[in-house]
C-alpha cells in the first residue's frame, strides 16, 4: 500500500469510529431521556386512571366500562385491572379522538399474561405485546387492593431512534465520502514535494557517478523544498545532500587529478636516478670488458660513485614517501619535551652555511618555548621550512626564524623578502610533488616533499602550518599545542 492510501485508510478508520462512538453514545443518552419523558408521562396517567378506578363502584363489568364516558387525548394508551372487577381485564384506546372506551381494543388473555410476567419484577416495565408493539407499563394499587395497569407506546421513542440513526448514517457516508476526498487531495499536495524528492533522487541515480569528472546540477525546486513543512524539509535536506555530495565529488576528482600526478612526478623522480645507475653500470660493464688497466679502473671508480649517488637521491626519495605513508597513518612520532628555541638555533645554524648569500637572523624569546613532540620530526620541519625559502629566494634575501609562545600555543614563524608565491599555487604549496612557478624558481634538485613532510609532521603534533604571501613579504606560520591532549600512538 502506498502512504496516500495507508494515511487515508488510518483516517477514514479513525474518523469512522469516533462517528460511530458518537452515534452510540448520542442515541443511548437521547433514549435514556425520551424514556425518562415518557415514564414521567406514564407516571401522570397512572395516577389519573388510578384515581379514576378508585371512586368507581364495583359494579363495572371490565376496564372498558370503567372508562366509558372519560376522555384523554392519548391515543394508544393501555389500561387494566385486576380485583373488584369480574377478572382481569384491559383495554388499548385506538382512536385519536380521545374517547376512553368504546371503540377501544381488548386485551387478549396471553397479552394480559405478557403484562402479568414483565410486573413481576418492580412497578415499571417495558413489555412488548403481540401483535400492538411495544409498552412501557406502571402498576399502581388502589385503596382497595385494584391493580391499575397503566401503558403508553413506545412507538414515538423507537421512530425519533430510528430517524436520528438514519440521520446520523446519512450524514455519516456523506461526511465520510467528503473527508476521503478532502483526505485524498491534501495528502495529494501535502506529498507533491516528496514525489519531487523522488523524481530528482531518480534522475541523479540516473547519473554516471564513478568515473570521470561529475557535475550534480539536479535539484528539487525550491517551491517544493520549504524548510517550514515536514515534506518541505526533506526536499532541502536532499538539496544539502546533493551540494555535499556534489563537493565531494569535485573533490574527488581533484584528489584523482592529484594522484596522477603524484604518480608522475615519483615515476619521473625515480626514472632519472634509474637511468642514471644503468648507464653507469653499463658503462662500467664495457670498461671492464675491454680491459684497458688503469683507466679502466679510474672510469670505473667514477661511475661507482655516481650509481651510488644517484642510489642515494632514490633512496631519500622512497623514504619521504615512506615517511609521508607512515605520518598519515599516525606512526613515526616518538613524543617527549622538545625545546623549540634550541630546535630554532640549531637549524639556522645549519641552514647558514649553504647559503652565505642570504641574510639570516633568529628571533626567540628569553625563555624557552617547549612542546611534548618528537624532537627529531620538529627539527625536519625548520629545516624544510628554511630550506625552502632558501631555495625558492635569490641572493640577497633576509629570513628570519622567528619563535614565541602564544597562548597555549607555540609558533614558529620563516619569513623572508622574497618575491613571494604565486596565488595560482598557492593553495597546492603543501600537496606532494609541488612545484613552484618562475617567481620561485627551483635551484636545486629537491623533490617537491619538503612542505608536504612538514604539513604532515605538524598535523601529527595536533597542529597546523598556513602561509601567507605577497611580493617581498612572505610568512610560513606553524602552531603547536603546547600540551597536546593525545598524543599519537607509537608503533
Amino acid at each position: 500500500m502506498s502512504l496516500q492510501t495507508r494515511l487515508m485508510s488510518a483516517v477514514i478508520g479513525f474518523v469512522s469510529l469516533i462517528l460511530v462512538i458518537v452515534a452510540v453514545i448520542t442515541s443511548a443518552t437521547l433514549g435514556r431521556t425520551l424514556e425518562g419523558q415518557l415514564d414521567e408521562k406514564l407516571s401522570g396517567f397512572a395516577g389519573q386512571l388510578t384515581q379514576w378506578v378508585s371512586e368507581l363502584p364495583p359494579t363495572h363489568a371490565t376496564a372498558a366500562e370503567a372508562l366509558d364516558g372519560k376522555s384523554a387525548d392519548v391515543p394508544g394508551l393501555l389500561f387494566a385491572v385486576s380485583g373488584q372487577f369480574t377478572g382481569t381485564s384491559g383495554v388499548i384506546l385506538a382512536s385519536a379522538d380521545g374517547a376512553l372506551g368504546g371503540d377501544s381494543a381488548q386485551l387478549s388473555a396471553a397479552q394480559l399474561r405478557q403484562l402479568s410476567e414483565a410486573l413481576q419484577d418492580g412497578p415499571f416495565a417495558t413489555v412488548t405485546l403481540e401483535d400492538i408493539g411495544s409498552y412501557r407499563i406502571l402498576a399502581k394499587t388502589t385503596a382497595d387492593g385494584v391493580i391499575v395497569v397503566t401503558g403508553l407506546p413506545r412507538s414515538d421513542i423507537q421512530n425519533q431512534l430510528a430517524t436520528l440513526l438514519t440521520v446520523i448514517v446519512l450524514a455519516t457516508i456523506g461526511g465520510l465520502i467528503l473527508l476521503a476526498l478532502t483526505t485524498a487531495i491534501t495528502i495529494r499536495v501535502s506529498l507533491r514535494p516528496l514525489r519531487a524528492v523522488a523524481a530528482t533522487a531518480t534522475r541523479v541515480a540516473n547519473q554516471p557517478l564513478d568515473r570521470g569528472e561529475v557535475e550534480i546540477t539536479e535539484r528539487v525546486p525550491a517551491s517544493e523544498a520549504d524548510p517550514r513543512t515536514e515534506t518541505g524539509l526533506v526536499g532541502a535536506a536532499l538539496n544539502k545532500l546533493l551540494d555535499h555530495v556534489n563537493s565531494s565529488l569535485a573533490s574527488r576528482q581533484k584528489n584523482e587529478e592529484r594522484m596522477r600526478r603524484f604518480v608522475a612526478d615519483a615515476s619521473h623522480e625515480l626514472r632519472t636516478p634509474l637511468a642514471s645507475i644503468r648507464g653507469y653500470s653499463e658503462l662500467s660493464l664495457r670498461a671492464l670488458s675491454q680491459q684497458q688497466g688503469p683507466a679502466v679502473i679510474e672510469g670505473t671508480t667514477t661511475s661507482l660513485e655516481r650509481i651510488q649517488a644517484q642510489s642515494l637521491r632514490m633512496t631519500r626519495l622512497v623514504e619521504d614517501l615512506l615517511l609521508l605513508a607512515r605520518l598519515d597513518e599516525g606512526r613515526e612520532l616518538v613524543h617527549g619535551t622538545v625545546d623549540l628555541t634550541r630546535l630554532a638555533l640549531e637549524g639556522l645554524s645549519d641552514a647558514r652555511p649553504t647559503a652565505p648569500d642570504h641574510r639570516w637572523s633568529v628571533e626567540v624569546p628569553d625563555e624557552p618555548v617547549t612542546v611534548v613532540g618528537d624532537a627529531g620530526r620538529l627539527h625536519q620541519v625548520v629545516a624544510n621550512l628554511l630550506a625552502n625559502a632558501r631555495t625558492h629566494t635569490p641572493a640577497g634575501t633576509s629570513i628570519t626564524l622567528r619563535v614565541s609562545r602564544e597562548g597555549d600555543e607555540a609558533v614558529l614563524r620563516v619569513h623572508d623578502d622574497g618575491p613571494g608565491i604565486d596565488p595560482g599555487v598557492r593553495e597546492e604549496l603543501f600537496a606532494r610533488f609541488a612545484r613552484g612557478d618562475s617567481s620561485r624558481t627551483r635551484q636545486t634538485g629537491g623533490t617537491g616533499l619538503g612542505l608536504a613532510i612538514a604539513k604532515a609532521i605538524v598535523e601529527g603534533h595536533g597542529g597546523h602550518i598556513t602561509v601567507a604571501s605577497e611580493p617581498g613579504d612572505t610568512t610560513f606560520t606553524v602552531r603547536i599545542p603546547l600540551n597536546p591532549a593525545a598524543p599519537a600512538s607509537v608503533d
